[in-house]
């Protein structure tokens, strides 16, 4: 699921959620936070946008493809696409 941050260092950016545990998100944008380390974050300071991914998208996914993903995803959302 593709999310923006409310809160944090990242507040305002699209985010990938990776995964779940417990209390907490873990958060990948593809250049400051990769897939293979995402970020932890507490959900109550992510917005969810509604925009999920598949779980083929997901196998296939790189994290320079993820920065592609999330700005075209970014420049939509400016133009008034959220």
């Amino acid at each position: 699921m593709i999310v923006r941050a409310i809160a944090g260092k990242e507040q305002d950016q699209f985010l990938l959620v990776t995964r779940q545990d417990g209390n907490f998100v873990y958060l990948a944008d593809g250049k400051h936070r990769k897939l293979t380390q995402p970020k932890r974050k507490n959900p109550k300071h992510v917005r969810a946008t509604g925009k999920i991914l598949t779980q083929e998208d997901l196998q296939s996914l790189t994290d320079p493809a993820l920065r592609r993903l999330l700005r075209a995803y970014q420049e939509s959302a400016l133009q008034g696409g959220e």
